[in-house]
């Protein structure tokens, strides 16, 4: 599995369908702009609305949900998926302050 940091995510951020894998609860507190939103538990029912021509930077808090989340893409026929390094925590800290923390 690839990873890619908030920084290469940010600078490449139109290339990549950026895939938000954690619950709405979390997501209602803070979220990456133009990010799709599908719970983790949700994927294997979604799968199908994502497009595995299309490069995947999943998302999750700090990485570790992001990190099964794009294991399960891959083993499902995706070839482009990438686990973003930190999660939204990172890019709350490194790339948009206005992002909350929780």
């Amino acid at each position: 599995m690839l990873s890619i940091s908030v920084q290469k995510l940010h600078e490449q951020f139109g290339h990549f369908t950026v895939l938000d894998v954690r619950e709405k609860w979390e997501r209602d507190i803070a979220c990456v702009a133009g990010s799709v939103h599908v719970p983790l538990k949700d994927i294997p029912a979604k799968i199908n609305e994502l497009n595995q021509n299309h490069s995947i930077a999943v998302i999750c808090h700090h990485g570790g949900r992001s990190s099964r989340a794009a294991a399960f893409l891959l083993q499902h026929g995706f070839t482009i998926v990438y686990n973003v390094d930190g999660g939204i925590d990172a890019w709350a800290r490194e790339i948009d302050p206005s992002v909350p923390l929780y």
